[in-house]
């Protein structure tokens, strides 16, 4: 399997995307449904991310389980000014002291831009997708599972990569509360050719300790929705054609 998507939600997906297409040099591609954004970020050696964005009609939740932790490094005031300078703005969730700079995308989405960390070399713009979990050592083995990466060196309890050693970290962090709404980011995975098919993938995860999202937004799709050990949502899409 592979990490194939970061999905997230905006009310405006046209004016969103063309902040995080700037923000990360995304090549922008043809998105699935109309009205959602859709853009590629090549992470070299033939490993790649697409970033979605898909409507919604509500503003940004309290409460974020899955962000952005975008590279800044030596350069985090410049990119933060750049970064400014297409529309992000200053962001408080409460954060004291702390080395990293908190914003928020048009829509009001949060993010942060990191200080320098040894980890985060070759990573490419996203730094790292820091995920909330109530036990990062069970769905670190469900996300290594899924996507193929592997574990790391990193901050977090337990840390992932592609295995090539480019592109970012999934970091699974201990939550601060435990899960209340459907998250506003998620990530999507998609079989490869030749290896086990979505049935399989599904049946994988759920062997893992996934569970079936059974909201009705969650059915009658080309893909399965699921959550992790946690309930974080996340999608196994369908078979490559």
């Amino acid at each position: 399997m592979g990490l194939e998507n970061i999905v997230m939600q905006a009310r405006d997906p046209s004016t969103t995307g063309r902040f995080w297409s700037a923000a990360l040099g995304l090549v922008d591609g043809t998105p699935a449904f109309p009205g959602d954004y859709e853009g590629r970020l090549d992470l070299g050696g033939g490993a790649w991310i697409d970033v979605c964005i898909e409507p919604v009609a509500d503003p940004p939740p309290p409460g974020w389980r899955l962000h952005l932790d975008l590279l800044g490094g030596a350069e985090q005031d410049q990119v933060v000014a750049r970064l400014r300078d297409l529309g992000a703005r200053p962001l408080d969730v409460g954060q004291r002291g702390v080395p990293w700079a908190v914003l928020a995308d048009p829509d009001g989405n949060p993010f942060c831009v990191m200080e320098e960390r040894e980890v985060y070399r070759g990573t490419g713009p996203i730094a790292a997708l820091p995920l909330d979990s109530a036990d990062p050592e069970r769905d670190g083995e469900l996300y290594a599972a899924m996507t193929g990466w592997v574990p790391t060196t990193g901050v977090a309890p337990v840390s992932l990569r592609h295995p090539a050693g480019r592109g970012p970290l999934l970091e699974l962090c201990p939550e601060p509360a435990p899960k209340v709404r459907q998250n506003r980011t998620h990530l999507d995975v998609r079989p490869d050719p030749g290896g086990p098919d979505q049935q399989e993938t599904v049946e994988l995860a759920l062997s893992l300790g996934a569970t079936r999202a059974t909201e009705d937004w969650a059915q009658g799709h080309s893909w399965v929705v699921l959550r992790d050990t946690s309930g974080n949502e996340f999608c196994v899409l369908a078979d490559p054609a």
